[in-house]
């Protein structure tokens, strides 16, 4: 007994060994193909027990789920109309046994996704970092930290504005015509405009990303602006789902108010780089020659002689 912590001691003295002998050998921490692949799987199996497991909790808590989802058609006061029924007909239909089953399915999915969202974003970043350099790493926690925030604050646009939607969309309906609503089209409808509002103010983070990388500087976006605002427009009134037009403009000025705030962040960030890092031919116009620094030329040739 009293070799065992020497044993210990020697057992943990190899281990390094072997350690700095790989090292040495992989010095970029190189993995083989077969490597990545089951490294892979083994964040795709915790990622999808992270979605079943918030689908589960889904599937309890159904009916408040349901009823928040439902409550934008409800919510929406038009001629005829009472609640989520149309003189006294339920409005949301199903067409046979096994939609109410799938759509238990569907929302339990949508609460699973929710839930583990945290889980599987960690698990493809923990799966991408270890390819990074350490700048790279920093901008991906940028990324993250800023792109989840606006995601979520997309959805609650999308979520607020789908009362006003509905309203408009239910109010084209004729006199004497009953809109039956298919709860699919009426899910698929809501998940639509989730999406859309949720990427579409990412455009604003991107813009800045781009200018991190070099690619995109504060005096090249200020003469594209215009043009840049308009793209934002049309990009949102394209992925907004629903034609009412308040909704388009909400969508549209949210991404437009972002922009202007990414416009600051790339203007105060090409201050900052300019600052650190001067550019000696910044002052120069297109059809000027730069100066040529001769004099270590000059040194060497005197040199020579």
């Amino acid at each position: 007994m009293a070799k065992l912590p020497g044993a210990i001691q020697g057992a943990r003295i190899v281990g390094e060994r072997y350690v700095r002998a790989q090292r040495r050998q992989n010095p970029e921490g190189r993995m083989p193909l077969f490597d990545h692949l089951r490294e892979l799987r083994n964040r795709v199996v915790k990622m999808a027990l992270g979605l079943i497991a918030g689908m589960i909790v889904g599937f309890i808590f159904f009916n408040p789920v349901w009823r928040f989802i439902e409550h934008p058609l409800c919510s929406a006061h038009i001629r005829g109309y009472t609640g989520c029924t149309q003189l006294g007909v339920n409005q949301l239909v199903l067409n046979g046994p096994l939609d109410a089953f799938y759509l238990r399915v569907k929302v339990a999915l949508i609460v699973g996704i929710i839930l583990s969202s945290p889980l599987w974003l960690y698990q493809l970043w923990a799966f991408i970092a270890p390819g990074l350099y350490a700048r790279e790493k920093r901008w991906g926690h940028i990324f993250l930290a800023t792109a989840i925030p606006l995601f979520l604050l997309g959805n609650l646009l999308a979520y607020l504005s789908l009362g006003r939607s509905m309203h408009y969309l239910l109010d084209l309906t004729p006199h004497g015509v009953q809109n039956l609503i298919q709860v699919d089209l009426y899910m698929s409808f809501v998940m639509t405009m989730l999406l859309a509002f949720g990427i579409a103010l990412e455009l604003p983070l991107l813009i800045v990303m781009l200018n991190l990388a070099g690619i995109l500087t504060h005096e090249r976006f200020r003469k594209w602006r215009r043009v840049l605002i308009f793209v934002v427009f049309l990009i949102a009134g394209i992925a907004n789902p629903s034609p009412d037009p308040i909704t388009m403009l909400i969508l549209g000025g949210a991404c437009v108010a972002l922009v202007e705030v990414a416009e600051l962040i790339i203007w105060r960030h090409d201050r900052r780089r300019a600052r650190l890092h001067p550019d000696p031919y910044a002052g120069l116009a297109d059809d000027e020659l730069s100066p040529l620094d001769l004099d270590d030329t000059g040194s060497r040739d005197s040199h020579l002689n």
